[in-house]
């Protein structure tokens, strides 16, 4: 199939989303209160973009099913999606854990902050109810917002109170517990502890394990309301309806024409209304930028916290650049047939707008203009894999899952061997799934994660301040992965 050209229409809107992102970093960062007032804009936006997706789905689904012909092809379709999807987060997810490895963030990173203070070889000696930290002196922190972690015996107990003594440090401490059940008072020395400011209550009561996600995945397909579901913007049920709504078109004969020609317009109908978002695209990504960065508190905020998190930020960064910039391109060269170069340029709206939502189903609606109308996709592999890959495809949340697990694990001086690799290996794969493609998602299920191989819930904390932008970047990764997939698999239906 011949290359498809850039559209002439395209330089200008990659100028002005440029130009946006660049004037919304500048009022969000400089001055931070006047970015943060137009955060309403770019939630405006998002808004919009949110408003087009399920009508989009209904009808580019049904249209796709309705273009197969023989609805045996569905189950090769589906078969090359679902292969594609689980090999690329599988790659995501070893990219990732070599990387940390490699690198060793939690070691070479920050020891103290306001977020943790960790001291793998400090002794310790425990005595009614208390914790002499010997030779060790603590910073000035809050003792009430944090959690006393033995690493060497792999428990933790909430601090009440921190006195500083001759000797070191007397950490008074209630509530010892491991992996959130209560274990009697240890005794006697150790070597070894972590300070972590408690997680919020939202990743606390987190208690989902890999096989309750794939559960809820099955059982969420079925709703009782589908319209319900199209309000809470659940997206496999409205996938799975459109499925049998347009598979139950297509064998319907001349009575079913006419129920496909209406959604052949509606999906004409939204693909021109998406046309007429991109005049609204500069101002209203700028807006989100200038907002977030504006609540970080401009440049003067979050460049010390970025700095901090400095070699973490740097191990994320670089495995989600080899698995964007390496993998998936050598993908698209090999099976897609088609220059990498030309179809990330085509790509490029869809990827700045995953950027500044940082949602991959608020970006939706543009990557499948992207995908048909300038990289050359059918409609009808596009209407079926990237509404699929917008919940279930999400390389960059997978890859970031893995590499934070590992850091927090680092940070607190834990060892972990080829099992608990292993489990991270296929816990980050499978809770990727649940990850829906909303904001910060990632972070509820790296819950799973964690816990799965032992690790504390709080060192979530660590890495809060500055998730919001690694967001941001692991979710322009997961759009790029979901578009490389619909190239890949229309490229192999094509034959």
């Amino acid at each position: 199939m011949p290359e498809q050209p850039a559209p002439k229409g395209n330089g200008k809107l990659l100028i002005g989303i440029i130009a946006g992102i660049a004037t919304g970093s500048l009022l969000g960062g400089l001055w931070p209160e006047t970015g943060a007032s137009l955060h309403f804009l770019g939630s405006l936006f998002v808004r919009f973009l949110m408003m087009l997706v399920m009508p989009l789905i209904v009808a580019a689904m049904v249209v796709g099913i309705s273009r197969l012909g023989d609805i045996r092809r569905l189950g090769s379709l589906g078969g090359r999606t679902v292969g594609y999807y689980l090999g690329t987060t599988a790659i995501s997810v070893l990219t990732g854990i070599a990387l940390v490895l490699w690198i060793q963030p939690g070691r070479t990173g920050m020891e103290q902050s306001q977020e943790s203070f960790s001291r793998p070889d400090a002794p310790y000696r425990i005595e009614s109810g208390m914790v002499l930290l010997e030779g060790t002196r603590l910073p000035d922190l809050d003792p009430s917002a944090y959690s006393l972690r033995l690493n060497d015996r792999n428990i933790s107990a909430s601090v009440t109170k921190a006195e500083r003594s001759a000797e070191g440090t007397i950490l008074t401490v209630e509530s010892w517990n491991r992996r959130d059940e209560t274990v009697a008072a240890p005794r006697g020395n150790g070597l070894g502890i972590s300070l972590l400011r408690r997680a919020e209550e939202r990743f606390m009561q987190e208690e989902r394990g890999a096989q309750d996600i794939l559960r809820e995945v099955v059982d969420g397909l079925v709703p009782s309301n589908i319209f319900r579901a199209m309000a809470d913007n659940e997206i496999l049920p409205v996938i799975l309806f459109s499925l049998l709504l347009g598979a139950a078109l297509s064998m319907s004969g001349e009575a079913g024409r006419a129920g496909i020609d209406f959604f052949i317009s509606l999906n004409e109908a939204m693909m021109k209304i998406i046309h007429l978002a991109m005049y609204l695209a500069p101002v209203g990504i700028g807006a989100l930028i200038a907002g977030r960065l504006g609540e970080a508190g401009g440049f003067a905020g979050f460049w010390p916290e970025l700095r901090q998190l400095s070699s973490y930020a740097f191990t994320v960064i670089l495995g989600l650049a080899v698995h964007s910039l390496l993998w998936l391109p050598l993908l698209l060269r090999i099976f897609g047939r088609t220059s990498p170069a030309t179809f990330a340029r085509n790509t490029l709206p869809a990827l700045l707008t995953a950027f500044s939502t940082a949602s991959s189903s608020a970006t939706l609606p543009l990557t499948l203009e992207c995908a048909e109308e300038k990289n050359g996709v059918s409609p009808k592999t596009a209407g079926f894999v990237l509404p699929l890959g917008a919940t279930v495809n999400m390389d960059g949340t997978a890859l970031y899952e893995a590499v934070a697990v590992i850091f927090i694990a680092q940070m607190n001086g834990i060892a972990l061997g080829p099992a608990e690799l292993g489990v991270i290996f296929l816990t980050a794969t499978l809770a990727a799934i649940g990850a829906a493609g909303i904001p910060e998602a990632g972070l509820v299920t790296m819950v799973i994660v964690l816990k799965a191989v032992d690790l504390p819930v709080e060192g979530i904390a660590l890495i809060l301040s500055i998730d919001w932008f690694l967001d941001r970047c692991r979710t322009a990764v997961n759009v790029w992965g979901d578009s490389v997939g619909a190239k890949v698999v229309d490229a192999g239906t094509r034959g």
